[in-house]
């Protein structure tokens, strides 16, 4: 029987930069899924400048922290600039944006209830 995969395309280990696991690509958002379950998700995003996820909400809370880069956050009517080193909570069923600003990289965490 096969071990379940729980963290996927990222090395075990060793040390690695969240940074570096993901390169921009011109014109395009650029995903790798480390975790998928029905309870959370874990992605790790690349928007090059001008790329954006349109307004939606979320069953669960949604975590972001920007590794590189500037983005634009909008929850409900508010907006905020975040940069790298930030970390933005985004709560459920609030409608969300993201825009970049200038190219950024972000982790996602998504937990949901059960």
């Amino acid at each position: 029987m096969k071990k379940q995969e729980l963290i996927k395309n990222m090395p075990f280990s060793k040390t690695v930069k969240m940074v570096e696991l993901l390169e921009y690509q011109e014109g395009q958002v650029v995903s790798r899924t480390i975790s998928q379950r029905d309870d959370l998700s874990i992605t790790l995003f690349a928007f090059d400048k001008g790329e954006a996820i349109s307004s939606h909400a979320s069953v669960g809370d949604a975590m972001v922290q920007i590794l590189d880069g500037t983005a634009e956050i909008t929850i409900g009517d508010e907006r905020l600039t975040a940069v790298a080193g930030d970390v933005v909570v985004m709560p459920a069923n609030v409608p969300h944006a993201l825009d970049a600003i200038e190219r950024f990289k972000m982790f996602l965490v998504v937990v949901k209830p059960q």
